[in-house]
């Protein structure tokens, strides 16, 4: 195998091995060992190729939130399905909801790694949340889309409210997904109008 094929595949060895270890234990209970051992390397290459801990830790974020950008795609169509497409990535992959908590935790609303391009990418989401629900203002569109976003995970993110309020045995997913998807539909309808894209009105 030539070298260059090695050193991509030790990477994506190690962030692999990684991303468990950060969703299980967060940045602070992580151990270096234990991801050198899963990766089946030394602990000397993880800070060769990572330089520290926290760097490895921001490397691991960051493959994590292109990889959800990719799969859930951008504000487009109806934004009351989008926020059924956002329930169902995340129930589908909740470790990638378990970094973006643990990295909530670590930084405590601090300034994150890589901040730029991110604020860049939600300016781009709202742009794009703005022209489908024909708002003059971005500044409405980013509170809708900040919305239909914790509307969306939270069932994901706090199990034990969701199980707390709706019994050990409330419906499945999909009676909770549809019921997110008409709050989120009546969320960016004008008051005293319809809900757009031809639904009908929640009795």
């Amino acid at each position: 195998m030539p070298r260059t094929d090695q050193l991509v595949g030790t990477r994506a060895r190690l962030l692999a091995a990684a991303r468990d270890e950060f969703a299980a234990h967060g940045m602070g209970g992580a151990r270096v060992g234990r991801v050198a051992e899963q990766a089946g390397v030394s602990k000397e290459r993880i800070y060769g190729y990572f330089g520290s801990k926290e760097k490895l830790f921001a490397a691991v974020i960051s493959e994590a939130l292109t990889e959800h950008a990719a799969l859930l795609g951008p504000p487009s169509g109806d934004p009351a399905e989008y926020a059924g497409r956002i329930y169902d990535l995340h129930r589908r992959n909740p470790q990638l909801l378990r970094l973006m908590m643990w990295e909530a935790l670590h930084y405590d609303g601090g300034g994150l790694p890589n901040e730029q391009p991110r604020t860049a990418h939600y300016r781009d989401m709202v742009a794009t949340l703005s022209d489908t629900l024909g708002s003059d203002s971005d500044g409405e569109a980013a509170s809708t889309l900040l919305a239909l976003i914790g509307l969306a995970i939270l069932p994901t993110a706090f199990p034990q409210i969701t199980r707390l309020i709706l019994g050990p045995s409330a419906g499945d997913d999909t009676d909770l997904r549809a019921h997110i998807v008409q709050l989120a539909r009546r969320m960016v309808s004008s008051p005293g109008e319809a809900p757009t894209f031809g639904y009908a009105p929640i009795e």
